[in-house]
């Protein structure tokens, strides 16, 4: 099962709050793939690289460019679940 997502947005501290298409929010951190893949450095020392996430055609992942995204799935699990007020 696949959990598409609707939309994205960077928050200011390498998180993205993802809303999915079931109406569930989550926030992840990408900071923590920073040290385990090389091409997510990029996104802490290329200025502005980050902010210009962007959701992938079907809503299936998430990516910066063409060396740097993020499955929906592994959003999903990876996503701590927030509520509205949380935001």
């Amino acid at each position: 099962m696949f959990h598409r997502i609707r939309s994205i947005s960077p928050l200011s501290d390498h998180s993205l709050l993802v809303c999915f298409e079931n109406g569930e929010k989550k926030v992840y951190d990408v900071s923590q793939l920073f040290e385990k893949w090389e091409a997510f450095r990029a996104l802490s020392v290329t200025q502005g690289l980050f902010r210009q996430v962007k959701v992938d055609a079907g809503g299936y992942g998430v990516s910066w460019n063409d060396d740097i995204d993020i499955s929906c799935n592994e959003l999903y699990r990876g996503g701590r679940n927030v509520s509205e007020e949380t935001v």
